[in-house]
C-alpha cells in the first residue's frame, strides 16, 4: 500500500518542473541541419579529432536536443550510505542547458526527488521529499559554475556539440587537450584524456563542491569512464563515475549507467 502511494505521488510533476522541461525543447532556434564532415574536424587538436572520429559523428547531423535515462547509485559524501536512483535528463545545444530529474530510493521506495538544472547561465539544485517538501534549494555563482562544468562534461553523450562556436580546444599532448565552454559571459575549462583508440577515458576540472549550509569549496573533480556502448549509431560512454579528488583522498559519489538515449526527440519522456 505504501509503495503504491509513493509511486502515485511521484507521478505528479510540478508546474515549475514542467515549464523547465518545456523550455529545453522550445528555446533552440530553427536552423539548417549541419552534417559533420572530415573537413570540420581539421581545426581540432589531434587527440580530439581522433576521439570524434572514434565516436562516429562524421556523416551524422549536429544534434539540437537530447533526452536520456540513467540508473545508478549516489551519496553525499563518504560518511553517507549509497542510495539507488533512476533519472531522466534533457539537454539543449543552441542555448546550452540541461535538466536532470532523479528519484532516490530509500528502503526501496522513491522517497526523494532531486532536480539539477542549468539554463541561461544559471545553475540550481532543488531537493524535495515525496516530491512535495523542499529539503534544499541551492543557487548562486558557485552553483552556476558547477552546473556549467557538468554540462561541459556531459557533452560526451552528444559529442557533435564539441563543434559548436562556444567551444574551443587547446592542445596539450598526444593524449589530452583542454576544452573551454563559453556561455552568457562566463567560461569553464577542463582537461580531457583519450586512449590510443580515440576513446575519452577521463575528464578533470576544478569545480565547486557544495559542502552544506550554503558553503562551497573549489575542488578537483573527475569523471572516469568505465564502459562504452552504442546509441544513435555512435560509440558513447554508457557507464562511469563522478569523483571528488580531495586532499585526503578520492571520494566517488556517483556511479551511473545510461540506459536510453535519443537525439532530437519530439518531446520529453
Amino acid at each position: 500500500m505504501l509503495k503504491a502511494i509513493a509511486s502515485n505521488i511521484f507521478l505528479i510533476v510540478s508546474t515549475r518542473l514542467g515549464r523547465e522541461i518545456e523550455k529545453i525543447f522550445t528555446q533552440h532556434r530553427e536552423q539548417k541541419q549541419v552534417i559533420v564532415t572530415e573537413e570540420i574536424l581539421q581545426k581540432l587538436p589531434n587527440p580530439v579529432k581522433r576521439y570524434l572520429k572514434y565516436t562516429g559523428v562524421v556523416g551524422k547531423p549536429i544534434v539540437q536536443t537530447i533526452r536520456l535515462k540513467q540508473v545508478g547509485k549516489i551519496r553525499k559524501d563518504a560518511t553517507q550510505p549509497w542510495m539507488n536512483f533512476e533519472a531522466k535528463q534533457y539537454y539543449s545545444i543552441d542555448q546550452p542547458g540541461f535538466i536532470w530529474i532523479a528519484y532516490m530510493k530509500i528502503l526501496g521506495l522513491p522517497l526523494m526527488r532531486v532536480r539539477d538544472y542549468y539554463m541561461e547561465g544559471r545553475g540550481n539544485i532543488l531537493v524535495k521529499a515525496l516530491s512535495l517538501f523542499t529539503v534544499a534549494d541551492s543557487g548562486g555563482e558557485k552553483m552556476d559554475q558547477g552546473a556549467m562544468m557538468r554540462y561541459l562534461n556531459e557533452m560526451m553523450w552528444f559529442p557533435s556539440a564539441y563543434l559548436g562556436k562556444n567551444i574551443s580546444f587547446e592542445s596539450i599532448d598526444t593524449s589530452s587537450a583542454r576544452v573551454t565552454l563559453r556561455n552568457m559571459g562566463k567560461s569553464v575549462t577542463a582537461t580531457m584524456y583519450f586512449d590510443d583508440e580515440g576513446r575519452l577515458t577521463n575528464f578533470m576540472a576544478p569545480r565547486y563542491r557544495d559542502i552544506g549550509n550554503g558553503r562551497f569549496e573549489l575542488e578537483n573533480w573527475s569523471t572516469p569512464i568505465r564502459e562504452y556502448g552504442e546509441f544513435e549509431g555512435l560509440r558513447l560512454p554508457i557507464k562511469g563515475a563522478a569523483v571528488w579528488n580531495l586532499r585526503e583522498g578520492d571520494m566517488e559519489y556517483i556511479d551511473a549507467t545510461v540506459t536510453d538515449l535519443k537525439y532530437d526527440p519530439e518531446g520529453p519522456y
